[in-house]
């Protein structure tokens, strides 16, 4: 059985690293209005839409994994 500590720092780290993913996603939105320009803004929209649900997906597994 996994002890309670490793399980809050893997949890603590699947949180870091889903944040890690929407700092990405900020990224993505900064670079937005240049492909709204050239006319790829669906391929940035859907970029964003999976680093959003990935990001969202890792963080409340962690911090589920960190509560129990």
């Amino acid at each position: 059985m996994v002890d309670a500590e490793e399980k809050r720092e893997t949890g603590g780290s699947l949180m870091f690293i889903g944040l890690a993913i929407w700092v990405a996603a900020l990224l993505v939105v900064f670079f937005l209005p240049a492909a709204v320009r050239i006319g790829y803004q669906g391929s940035f929209t859907k970029i964003l839409a999976v680093l959003g649900v990935l990001g969202a997906a890792l963080m409340s597994f962690g911090w589920w994994m960190r509560r129990e």
